[in-house]
């Protein structure tokens, strides 16, 4: 196989900034307005030319779909891309771009997506065995990590497949990242049971993997720490010997001897095709969070290792599979169940890049982007299974749009150190009852207070962003500052508040509404200055919803939304130093 002919400045890749990293895409910082379709979609041209045009309307600007080996390689040497080509210049026909995830050996903790002379050829690729009462032994729907023939035989059709990609794509870049496997992890056990596993679980302990525990300790994510109490009480010398004897017997020492393999058998896969086509290469995480009473956990959840995949990249094992799955530019959560911000955060550890290649596709997941970009740098969200609503009705169409509008200016503010926040408030759950914090943070010399926006009625959902534009410091002087921000989206109000004990005011300038003529370049212009009753008397900077509800009340002094993104220029008077505050 060769490898590009292109440079490797012009394959899509990632760049390091002050924050985190961004994605290049021909020359530029590309931002993912993301959608994934539902698992088999994009394995028909044929229904996939029904529905590109709903994506475009949704303002999508990436498709995520599965490429999978059972449609691939049917029979073991003999590859078949006809749907895959047709697929991909449809994509781009419409002016998408493409994010292609492999279903080879593992999707969802499972090996379903292999071929069938994987799937019968049990001698040659032995599944995992599930330990169950009594001693007894099942036999898993997954490949066993402890056998060479399946990743070998993975590496040949994930190398296949790149080299595919490079011969079609590599001068367009429609494909821009590939996802290397699917939620991999080990379902119905915190480890394989069968007698290859066991032979390595009862050996000595890799001395690699003891190297970066022992050496790296203090910058491992406390999820990490909290499960290696037994080996941190060990003397450094005595760190030898069998995975129960350094990590102490139970379900999360079976999780990291599980990850430890998961991880070394995707970058082996990953590395593969890495050589041939370098794009972006990920993998994607199902996570781990408490269900409700009664329920299985099913796509999503499960409190302990082997309820949710064991050994997949949960936040528990993640620098195990930083350190072990180097061709992996990042490491991706599929949130649902869990809090967003939080696993936001998890997934920044090591400041690696966030992305999220699946989350919910309502109105709840979909105003949570608004964080991901403007707090935590996300490259790109993809909510799931989108193929399946009409742009008319997604929550996912008005979101995407302003961000299509607005990306240069977010992507710019990604580049700059603490010059954005995100946020979003949830629909209440009881009429009248707000009992949601407001978030405090101080951008560009102030403090600010951003809450949902004030109604004389039922506060609705609201979410969006602050940028704190560059500004020309030395227009200040001793007893003024002056500050310009952007303010992107609805639902929300924010006050400002100069920190500085000689402040004695702080004011809104001005407010002006901007329509973006130019979303390439983020060329804007001023469409309407407000003031008075729609800044609340010069109190808040207020970014309103489409229909305020005014509850009856006679006099309209709150706006509807316009074009949802607002410049305010923020001034303070200072007392001169020395005079009485």
């Amino acid at each position: 196989m060769t490898t590009s002919s292109s440079s490797s400045s012009d394959i899509p890749h990632l760049v390091d900034t002050p924050n985190s990293k961004q994605l290049i895409v021909d020359g530029k910082p590309f931002l993912i307005l993301g959608a994934e379709l539902q698992n088999s979609s994009l394995s028909s041209s044929e229904y996939m030319s029904t529905r590109w045009q709903n994506l475009v309307d949704m303002n999508i600007n990436t498709v995520l779909g599965a490429v999978t080996w059972e449609a691939i390689e049917p029979e073991e040497g003999s590859f078949d891309f006809e749907d895959l080509d047709k697929c991909v210049q449809d994509a781009r026909k419409f002016g998408l771009r493409l994010i292609l995830l492999w279903f080879g050996s593992f999707k969802n903790g499972l090996s379903s997506y292999t071929p069938s002379w994987i799937k019968m050829n049990e001698k040659r690729f032995p599944r995992a065995q599930l330990r169950k009462a009594g001693g007894i032994l099942q036999t898993a729907d997954v490949v066993s990590l402890f056998h060479d023939e399946a990743p070998k035989a993975d590496i040949r059709a994930f190398s296949a497949l790149m080299q595919h990609l490079m011969e079609i794509d590599s001068p367009h870049h429609t494909v821009i990242m590939v996802q290397v496997e699917n939620e991999q992890g080990l379902l119905g056990d915190s480890r394989d049971g069968s007698e290859a596993a066991n032979a390595v679980f009862s050996a000595p302990v890799p001395e690699d993997l003891v190297k970066f525990l022992s050496d790296d300790y203090d910058n491992l994510h406390p999820h990490l720490q909290a499960h290696l109490t037994h080996f941190a009480a060990l003397p450094t010398a005595k760190r030898a010997g069998t995975w129960a004897s350094v990590f102490g017997p139970g379900p999360y020492t079976d999780e990291l001897f599980m990850a430890y393999h998961y991880a070394r058998y995707v970058n082996r896969v990953a590395s593969a095709g890495k050589a041939i086509y370098p794009l972006p290469l990920y993998t994607n995480a199902w996570q781990n969070s408490a269900i409700p009473e009664g329920q299985e956990a099913v796509a999503g959840g499960g409190s302990i290792p082997g309820e949710y995949p064991s050994g997949g990249c949960v936040s528990n094992v993640l620098d195990i599979w930083q350190q072990f799955a180097p061709a992996l530019s990042c490491l991706s959560p599929d949130i649902y169940m869990n809090d967003y911000d939080l696993t936001f955060a998890n997934y920044r550890h090591r400041n690696q890049p966030l992305f999220v290649p699946e989350q919910r596709r309502d109105a709840f997941g979909a105003i949570r982007i608004w964080s991901a970009f403007g707090t935590f740098g996300a490259i790109g969200m993809s909510p799931f299974g989108i193929d399946t609503l009409e742009a008319e009705t997604c929550a996912y169409t008005k979101h995407y749009k302003l961000l299509s509008q607005v990306k240069q200016h977010v992507l710019e503010a990604q580049r700059r150190k603490d010059s954005s926040v995100g946020f979003f408030f949830d629909e209440l759950d009881v009429p009248g009852v707000d009992a949601t914090e407001v978030k405090k943070v101080t951008l560009g010399g102030y403090n600010l207070s951003i809450q949902r926006a004030f109604v004389f009625g039922k506060p609705t959902a609201g979410s969006g962003m602050v940028i704190h534009m560059p500004t020309d410091e030395s227009e200040n002087s001793a007893t003024t500052h002056t500050s310009t921000f952007l303010l992107i989206g609805s639902g929300f109000q924010v006050k400002f508040t100069h920190p500085s004990p000689r402040a004695h005011f702080t004011g809104l300038l001005s407010l002006a509404e901007q329509r973006v003529t130019d979303a390439e370049t983020g060329e804007m212009k001023t469409v309407r200055r407000l003031n008075g009753d729609e800044t609340r008397s010069g109190a808040w900077a207020m970014m309103p919803v489409e229909e305020p509800d005014y509850a009856g009340y006679p006099i309209a002094i709150t706006v509807p939304m316009g074009t949802g993104i607002v410049k305010v220029d923020v001034y303070a008077l200072l007392k001169e130093e020395g005079e009485d505050a």
